[in-house]
C-alpha cells in the first residue's frame, strides 16, 4: 500500500480504561489511519467522507443513526468478541454497512472462564483464600466444605462452539453432561462428550448440579432464566453465567439466592458491568463475579485484532467479509 492513502477508520478511543490496547497499535497503523471519537467530533467536516470503516473495541463507539448519517463511505464496521447485542444489525444493513465480529477466538478462553467459575464456586475458593490470608483467622475450620464437582451433573443451556468446549472440559472433570440447544447436536458430537439432549429446558433445570449458561442474547434468550426456571434447580444447584448479564432476570436471582432457593451462583457477566456498588449481589457470601473477562487473555485480544483488520480489508476491497454477521 506504499504511496497511497492508508484507510480511515473510526476508533473510540486510544489507550485509557477502554480504547484501542497501546501494543495494538503497530500493527493497526501499518494498515489504517486511526481516527478516535475526539478527533473526529472536532473536525467532522473533512473527516465525515474520510472514514471508511469502525473499529468496536468494548462496545464503543456506540453507532446510531445520526452517526451513520454523518459517514456517508462507511463500509465496515467491525467488533470484537462474540456478542452483537450492541448493534442494530437492520439498521446498518439498511445504510449498506456490513458487520463482523470475532466468535471462535473468543471461544477457548471463555470455556475456561466457565469451568474456573464452576471449580471456584463448588470449592468455595474465594471464601477460602479470604479465611487463609485474613488477620483474625486462628484456626482453618474442619467443617468448612465445599461440593464434588466430580461426578456432578452439568447442565449446558446453548451448545454452540463455547457450550461444547464447556463439555469437553466438564468431561474430563468425569461430570455427567445434560445440554439444551436450539438444535440438536449430531450423534457423534454427543458421544464424544458423553452429553444428553434436553428437548425441554425444564428438564435439565431439575436434574443439574450445575447449570452453565452458554447463550447468545437475543430477544428469545432475554431474562432465560427467571423466578419459574430458578425454582425449578435443586435447591444445592449452583448457576453459572459467561453468556450476558441480560440472559437472567437478576432480581429474581437475588431473591433465589437470599432465600436459599439454590445454593450460590457464579457469574463472569451482570446487568449493567459493573453493577452499582450497594447492587445486594455484591453483598452476597453465595456469588462469585469477575469482571467480564471470558477473553480476556493476551492472545485471544491480539488474535481478536487480527481479525478484525482482516475483516476490514477485506471489506474495502470488496472481497467476502470473513466471520461476516447477517442481519
Amino acid at each position: 500500500m506504499e504511496g497511497q492513502e492508508l484507510p480511515y477508520v473510526l476508533v473510540d478511543s486510544i489507550g485509557e480504561r477502554l480504547g484501542v490496547y497501546e501494543d495494538h497499535l503497530g500493527f493497526l497503523k501499518k494498515r489504517f489511519h486511526l481516527i478516535t471519537m475526539k478527533e473526529y467530533l472536532e473536525n467532522k467536516m473533512f473527516l465525515s467522507k474520510k472514514i471508511r470503516a469502525i473499529y468496536i473495541w468494548y462496545h464503543r463507539p456506540a453507532i446510531n443513526e445520526e452517526l451513520l448519517q454523518s459517514l456517508p463511505n462507511l463500509k465496515v464496521v467491525a467488533s470484537a468478541g462474540v456478542g452483537i447485542d450492541h448493534l442494530d444489525l437492520k439498521l446498518l444493513s439498511s445504510y449498506g454497512v456490513k458487520v463482523s465480529n470475532t466468535p471462535f477466538v473468543v471461544s477457548t478462553d471463555t470455556a475456561d472462564m466457565g469451568m474456573a467459575l464452576l471449580l471456584a464456586s463448588a470449592r468455595r475458593l474465594v471464601e477460602g483464600h479470604e479465611m487463609a490470608v485474613s488477620p483474625d483467622t486462628e484456626y482453618f475450620p474442619a467443617d468448612w466444605l465445599g461440593v464434588e464437582v466430580s461426578g456432578a451433573t452439568l447442565g449446558i443451556l446453548g451448545m454452540g462452539t463455547i457450550g461444547y468446549k464447556v463439555a469437553e472440559r466438564a468431561k474430563a472433570f468425569e461430570m455427567k453432561i445434560l445440554y439444551h440447544n436450539r438444535n440438536q447436536r449430531k450423534k457423534e458430537e454427543e458421544s464424544a462428550v458423553g452429553a444428553i439432549y434436553c428437548k425441554k429446558i425444564d428438564d435439565l433445570l431439575q436434574q443439574s448440579d450445575f447449570v452453565l449458561l452458554a447463550v447468545t442474547l437475543t430477544p428469545q434468550t432475554h431474562k432465560l432464566i427467571g423466578k419459574r426456571e430458578l425454582e425449578l434447580m435443586k435447591p444445592t444447584a449452583t448457576l453459572i453465567n459467561i453468556s450476558r448479564g441480560l440472559v437472567v432476570d437478576q432480581d429474581a436471582l437475588v431473591e433465589a439466592l437470599q432465600n436459599k432457593v439454590i445454593k450460590a451462583a457464579a457469574l463472569d457477566v451482570t446487568y449493567p458491568e459493573p453493577l452499582p456498588r450497594d447492587h445486594p449481589l455484591l453483598k452476597l457470601k453465595n456469588v462469585i463475579i469477575t469482571p467480564h473477562i471470558g477473553s480476556a487473555t493476551k492472545k485471544t485480544r491480539w488474535v481478536m485484532m487480527e481479525e478484525m483488520a482482516e475483516s476490514i480489508e477485506a471489506g474495502l476491497a470488496g472481497l467476502p467479509i470473513p466471520r461476516e454477521v447477517l442481519p
